[in-house]
């Protein structure tokens, strides 16, 4: 058997070293739970030995909380990437139909687990409790970016952007509530619900903001 430590290693720059071991505490935590970030258990994923996770992050609940906003910020950025200004980018409606079309599929079920799991354990650990509340006030930010320009140019019909943006993801949060319990009723109206209240909230007919 050859040991972990024969052969010759790259020495790694800090940050990407850093980086790389939240990467990989992140896959941990989406395929197994946040419970099972352990620097022993991410010192497996990358074959290294756990003394050099611990050098970067002594505290295993602050590794346990940068996991968590990393696999969060590429589910918003993958849901909805932030819009960069000036013209030629997609609609805000465009926009917001492919964001509830990605949302009603399987493909972000992993991450729905890791907020629910997240929500949970922050009433033990106040770092991850920090960072969860970091990440909703960005999703929520982020929604109502997208709100106020499609109200700007008379899309949506909304007189106040931050309080629909809350609104429609408490109900994104309340459907993957159920995401543990319910995957065989993924169907309507469970799945339709977050679209559906958005465009109520939007002044929009109905099924404008499914997929055609």
């Amino acid at each position: 058997m050859t040991s972990r430590d024969s052969g010759t290693r790259t020495r790694k720059a800090p940050a990407e070293r850093r980086h790389e071991i939240i990467r990989a505490a992140a896959q941990v935590g989406l395929a197994e739970g946040l419970e099972c970030i352990t620097l022993r258990r991410v010192a497996e994923e990358l074959d290294v030995q756990p003394g050099l996770v611990g050098h970067y992050f002594p505290a295993a609940d602050t590794l346990v909380a940068e996991a968590f906003t990393s696999a969060t910020m590429a589910e918003l950025d993958g849901l909805l990437p932030e819009r960069p200004d000036g013209p030629g980018h997609e609609t805000p409606l465009n926009t917001l139909r492919r964001f509830f079309t990605l949302l009603a599929s399987t493909e972000f079920d992993n991450v729905s687990r890791l907020w629910l799991n997240a929500r949970h354990l922050s009433r033990y650990r106040p770092v991850l409790r920090d960072h969860v509340i970091e990440q909703e006030l960005l999703w929520c930010r982020r929604i109502e970016q997208l709100i106020t320009e499609g109200t700007r140019i008379q899309v949506f019909h909304c007189a106040n952007p931050w309080a629909t943006a809350v609104r429609i993801l408490v109900a994104i949060d309340g459907t993957s509530a159920y995401i543990n319990t319910s995957a065989d009723a993924r169907t309507a109206p469970i799945a339709d619900l977050p679209r559906t209240t958005a465009e109520t909230e939007l002044g929009l007919p109905p099924d404008s903001l499914a997929t055609p």
